[in-house]
């Protein structure tokens, strides 16, 4: 006796996945392609995004630990230098830079305690389009990770009904119902649910841990840039 699973009762029914792929109709092929790009593409964006936050994690620690034995932001800048993936240090050259611009118009004008003032009003705004900045390169590509994990599933659910139409389709033209000849038609059409859901919910899953992760970076950005104003503030109020 034949092994059940490869019998060619009413149509070409194969055990194996691969099998039943390659029986597959041209529509339901064309989704399990479009839903493999779009799985390739997010496991890439995936890959690459845990090593660039690892990165920045990292290069975070050190340039917190040099921050921290520093006594005056001047001895900070060649420190900041050393983490071009940081993103607290890059909200530290941005700060850094416009407060040194400040510094030098305030030596040039008659009138130095009104641009002293004013300083941290640009520097508050120079910190703010930094960390601004910082966030859109955390959160870029994230956009991709969110379509796949929404757009996927329904996308298989297309490619699952239209197999089962083209199924039903072929019942209609033999006259007859058999769990044979059904079966197949049906088995075919419902891997294009499942590449789906393969394909989403690993996107959903690390769109959010990414986007967390996103967030938790930010605050810190934010925290960083609030603590480096009231540097610059007391700086200012003592002179």
């Amino acid at each position: 006796m034949k092994d059940i699973g490869s019998l060619d009762i009413g149509g070409n029914f194969h055990g194996s996945l691969l099998g039943m792929v390659a029986d597959a109709g041209f529509m339901v092929k064309f989704v399990l392609l479009l839903l493999l790009i779009f799985s390739i593409i997010s496991w890439t964006i995936i890959f690459l995004k845990f090593r660039y936050y690892r990165k920045i994690r990292k290069e975070n620690e050190d340039f917190d630990s040099d921050y921290q034995r520093s006594n005056k932001l001047s001895e900070v800048v060649p420190a900041a230098k050393k983490y071009p993936h940081s993103t607290t240090a890059e909200v530290f050259r941005v700060g850094y830079a416009e407060l040194s611009k400040m510094n030098k118009v305030s030596k040039d004008t008659a009138r130095p305690e009104e641009i002293s003032l004013s300083s941290i009003d640009n520097v508050q705004r120079a910190l703010n389009r930094a960390s601004n900045t910082e966030m859109t390169k955390l959160e870029s590509s994230l956009g991709f990770l969110a379509t796949t994990g929404s757009a996927s599933p329904f996308i298989g659910l297309f490619g699952t009904v239209w197999g089962i139409m083209e199924t039903f389709k072929a019942i209609g033209a033999r006259g007859s119902a058999t769990l044979a000849v059904v079966a197949p038609g049906i088995s075919e059409a419902l891997i294009a649910t499942a590449a789906g859901l393969a394909a989403a919910i690993p996107a959903v899953i690390f769109y959010n841990y990414f986007l967390n992760k996103s967030k938790t970076m930010v605050q810190e950005m934010d925290n960083f840039a609030d603590e480096f104003l009231n540097i610059v503030e007391r700086h200012l109020i003592s002179k």
